[in-house]
């Protein structure tokens, strides 16, 4: 059987990269669902201080990438934690990278149903967001990568549809009070988790770090990709807040798109169908990452790694994790367990945003001791 590089560089990425990665990876499904949960306008600065606290996460994941074990790829973990830990490790990432996946895709899926093409059959488009994703993932890491520029483009200037939210008589400021809670027995530590597990992805960069330039700023180019990611959920929420107002925000499943579809255009009649379109690109990058990430995992687990990679290792991933998909969304994917899977993968993900930044410094440290 003939092999394929996955991981098909020439030469090391640049820090700008890292912005692009950083700040896609941090806006996938719960931007779509934040404001149903958060509701209450002093969210607001649970917004900003999640994001403060994610952009101290940040610094700890970019001083970890400025190291010799991050430019050194899989032989720096194996010197920093051993072969017998990484594959533990490895096969944690399966199961979470797996959650991810399951409700990133079925999550999306539902709003495209639900807006877009709403007598198809959700599995066909299961199916076809799965081939696109194996297709560009099958194209190695390193086109995966560039391919997170393509998605910041298609998907960063929609932000200005939202202005007219902004303006009367949409827009008034009673619907923003209070700003300070008056019982702050009620403020909404599931939100606050929500939005930090939101803002989680950057972690998954370790994977690739080896494919960056040592030399980049990461720090500056994560800030701005945090930075963004903060604003843009700020604006969206808060545009939320003048459309709907507080007491009625939590009816609306997905108020983001909601509020779209009143938007009107002298040239296209429905603007929610061209934003839900092309933020399937932000989609397809994001999932293609993450079957990378997958595959490599799976390779450590099964002691795969210094063989040459497989021709169809890719392709038998994705189908089975299509056929996976299409399973779930029949029978987990449901009004009465569908809480189950979402507060699962917010606890992952914000585990795996919180620890993984911090054990990499650590055992760094650890080890330049020694």
């Amino acid at each position: 059987m003939t092999s394929i590089s996955i991981e098909n560089n020439t030469s090391s990425f640049s820090g700008i990269y890292v912005f692009f990665i950083a700040n896609r990876l941090q806006l996938l499904y719960f931007l779509y669902v934040m404001p149903t949960v958060l509701t209450h306008p002093y969210m607001i600065w649970g917004i900003i201080l999640v994001g403060i606290f994610s952009q101290l996460n940040l610094i700890l994941l970019s001083k970890w990438l400025s190291s010799e074990h991050a430019s050194k790829g899989y032989p720096g973990f194996v010197h920093l934690f051993g072969q017998g830990m990484i594959r533990v490790f490895a096969a944690v990432g399966i199961v979470v990278i797996g959650i991810k996946v399951t409700v990133v895709i079925l999550g999306y899926v539902e709003i495209i149903h639900q807006f877009v093409f709403p007598s198809m059959n959700p599995n066909w488009l299961i199916v076809f967001i799965m081939a696109v994703c194996c297709y560009t993932a099958s194209l190695g890491m390193g086109n995966a990568i560039r391919f997170s520029v393509i998605a910041f483009l298609c998907s960063i200037w929609m932000i200005l549809l939202f202005y007219p939210f902004f303006m009367p008589p949409i827009a008034s400021l009673p619907d923003l009070y209070p700003l300070i809670p008056e019982d702050w027995s009620n403020i909404s530590w599931k939100g606050l988790l929500l939005i930090w597990s939101s803002l989680s992805g950057p972690e998954y960069i370790v994977c690739i770090a080896h494919l960056l330039n040592p030399r980049g700023s990461f720090i500056k180019y994560f800030t701005f990709a945090n930075t963004l990611s903060v604003l843009e959920n700020l604006v969206l929420f808060i545009a939320s807040l003048f459309f709907f107002g507080s007491k009625f925000l939590s009816l609306s499943k997905f108020p983001i798109v909601t509020m779209v579809r009143y938007l009107q255009s002298p040239i296209f009649e429905r603007v929610d169908i061209i934003l839900i379109c092309l933020n399937i690109f932000n989609l397809v990058f994001a999932v293609s990452i993450f079957l990378l990430c997958f595959y490599g995992a799976l390779r450590i687990l099964g002691k795969k790694l210094q063989t040459s990679h497989s021709k169809w290792g890719i392709q038998i991933i994705c189908i089975i994790a299509t056929v996976w998909l299409i399973a779930a969304n029949k029978w987990i994917w449901r009004e009465e367990h569908q809480s189950i899977l979402l507060n699962l993968e917010i606890w992952c993900s914000s585990l795996t945003y919180l620890l993984v930044p911090l054990f990499l410094l650590i055992f760094s440290r650890k080890k330049r001791g020694l």
